[in-house]
């Protein structure tokens, strides 16, 4: 076993980071059985659904647009290569999440709530905060129910790949080998041959220029290009206009209590003696005996439960545990065995409980009373919730009328804005093939160019650019692709042609420089001053040019290699090479460990990889898909 604080603190991080996200979350039982109309994906007959693979998405959609800011582009998201990733990402989750079950891996009540009880955003004052962590799955829209169920998958699965990951091995060779090649210094000097020195050797006919015009007209292509304005409906839009009454928060409030809180939680520890319920009556009577037997002995000397049920139990998961079956509320128990359970007192002992499962005898240990959030607490949050549900419900009650109206009045976004008093945007020009950051994506482009909106000037149809987004344009004016006229483009086309023959003379003038140098023969080069570099300290030096430094290991000096490079060409003087003498040890430990995590983390995905080869794996193909 772990400990689940100090060595899951990466788990802790990654998952606050989850739920203060605003992601929508899913029961327990439908995370792992989704519909199958909406299945894209198994693994062993457990169903990947699509709102599973939708909120996969968003996640990484989310992600993205905070590491890119204003250059993010939510089209990327919609390539079918992109898609299918996610999606393999989620079945290989789910496949170690099975592994980890078959493998016996598990969670105790006593370690989920240790991790728990460590996320900062459930405390106050440094300590755990039941109110508070109430709060913060409320504002998500979580049950603790859901969110224990998660956390505990998330645990069991982490031991799995903790045992993978946490064992790779780099012997201390292997890392002195590695300081070595990285902190041996090379002292070198640089001589360029620089492009801008050739150029005025280099003359361009009209006639060369003409020629390349007329080869490569593509390169002179401009797009077609259309200027657009339109009209946007969103669910975002309309909640800014949404009121909510008062009374109709207090009412929600009262008649979805179960919201705000948990529900009641019973933990109890059981004895079974098990009996299949198509067993022949002269079986289920003689595991009856049997159960009444041992209950006389419980009866007998109450206190010796635990001990009773580690010997006579024939439930495998909790025998050794002395029967305990941790907390769990309504719902999580056959009726029968719940029925009884949520009568009990704490410490009170049942009589036989008969189910599907066998005869059970029950211990009541303790009970974890409903806890709910009062009314003030929530309900900025629950106005928020009503807000953007109405708003969303508005949202598909105007979809259809949006989408008619620009079509049947085709000939002004005006009746469509009207519906909602929506304002038509500010003209912007479009590119074909070339979707700005925002709500153009392909598909919207699609839409705008095609031959209706383009020649017949009606208002394209409505197409849902981003989730409750729909979108609607209208040409205004249309620029036909083109080819730019040679008088344009000759200034380029000449700098072009003289770039590309000065690179070829500073190629062949340069080669023939460093062959000579590595003859041992004089060549005119300016060097520049001396300098140490090293493979993790070269700024300023070419890579290329660096890389066949390092990789030259002359018996005499001064040694010599050469590169083209985008400028030009450089030549490096290789003066002298000074060993690694001494390795630091904190160092060498460092490097190990690094190269421990990256063993570590190639051994888990090869045992992934065997697991895939034994699993059954279904995954629906995305359309026009190209897997990498």
């Amino acid at each position: 076993m772990f400990d689940l604080v100090h060595e899951n603190k990466r788990f802790v991080q990654v998952l606050l980071a989850l739920i203060v996200l605003p992601f929508a979350f899913w029961g327990v039982d439908s995370y792992n059985k989704s519909g199958g109309s909406t299945a894209l994906a198994s693994v062993n007959g457990q169903e990947i659904g699509a709102a599973e693979f939708d909120n996969a998405v968003q996640q990484q959609l989310q992600k993205m647009r905070e590491l890119a800011g204003s250059t993010f582009e939510a089209s990327f998201f919609e390539k079918p290569e992109i898609k299918f990733s996610i999606l393999e990402g989620l079945v290989a989750q789910r496949l170690l999440g099975i592994e980890a079950s078959e493998h016996g891996l598990s969670v105790s009540d006593d370690q989920l709530a240790e991790v728990i009880a460590s996320i900062g955003a459930f405390q106050s004052d440094g300590k755990f905060d039941s109110q508070q962590y109430l709060r913060v799955l409320n504002s998500q829209n979580m049950t603790p129910a859901i969110f224990e169920a998660k956390v505990r998958r998330e645990l069991s699965t982490q031991q799995l790949t903790d045992a993978y990951t946490q064992n790779g091995f780099a012997a201390q060779s292997t890392a002195d080998h590695l300081i070595r090649l990285n902190e041996r210094q090379h002292t070198l000097s640089v001589a360029k041959i620089d492009l801008n020195t050739l150029l005025a050797q280099i003359q361009i006919s009209p006639s060369a220029i003409a020629e390349y015009y007329q080869k490569n007209q593509s390169e002179f292509q401009t797009p077609e290009r259309v200027q657009v304005e339109y009209v946007l409906l969103s669910a975002e839009a309309l909640a800014a206009e949404t009121q909510i009454d008062e009374a109709e928060i207090k009412h929600y409030y009262s008649q979805h209590t179960a919201e705000f809180g948990t529900q009641e939680q019973r933990q109890a520890a059981h004895i079974l003696i098990s009996v299949a319920a198509q067993a022949t009556p002269a079986e289920q009577q003689a595991a009856k005996a049997k159960a009444e037997e041992i209950l006389q002995k419980v009866q007998r000397s109450p206190k010796d439960f635990a001990a009773l049920a580690k010997q006579f139990s024939q439930d495998p998961g909790s025998a050794t545990q002395g029967g305990e079956l941790g907390f769990f509320a309504r719902g999580a128990m056959v009726k029968a065995f719940e029925e009884v359970v949520f009568k009990l007192k704490p410490n009170e002992i049942s009589g036989l409980v008969k189910s599907d499962f066998g005869y059970h005898i029950i211990r009541l240990i303790a009970i974890k009373p409903a806890l709910i959030q009062p009314y003030a607490e929530v309900r900025a949050g629950l106005e928020q919730k009503m807000r953007t549900q109405k708003s969303v419900d508005q949202f598909a009650e105007l979809a259809e009328k949006f989408s008619n109206t620009a079509y049947e009045q085709s000939d002004s976004l005006q009746p469509a804005a009207a519906l909602f008093k929506g304002k038509i945007q500010p003209a912007i020009w479009l590119t074909k093939g070339q979707p700005p950051a925002g709500i153009w994506n392909a598909k919207a482009l699609q839409a705008i160019f095609s031959d209706d909106v383009i020649k017949n000037k009606r208002n394209s149809a409505a197409v849902e650019v981003a989730p409750n987004v729909l979108l609607t344009v209208r040409a205004l004016h249309y620029q036909a692709a083109s080819v730019k006229p040679l008088v344009e483009v000759s200034a380029a086309i000449q700098q072009k042609l003289q770039q590309q023959q000065a690179l070829s003379l500073a190629a062949k003038h340069g080669a023939e420089t460093l062959a000579l140098l590595q003859s041992g023969k004089p060549a005119q080069l300016t060097w520049q001053a001396a300098q140490t570099v090293t493979r993790v300290q070269h700024t300023g030096l070419n890579a290329s040019l660096a890389q066949l430094a390092f990789q030259a290991n002359p018996s005499t000096f001064p040694a010599y290699v050469g590169v083209q490079t985008g400028n030009g060409y450089e030549i490096a003087r290789i003066e002298a090479v000074k060993e690694v003498t001494t390795i630091d040890e904190a160092k060498r430990a460092q490097i190990q460990q690094q190269l421990a995590q990256m063993t570590g983390n190639e051994l888990l995905q090869a045992y992934l990889a065997e697991a895939k080869k034994g699993a059954k794996i279904h995954i629906k193909p995305f359309p026009a898909e190209t897997r990498p």
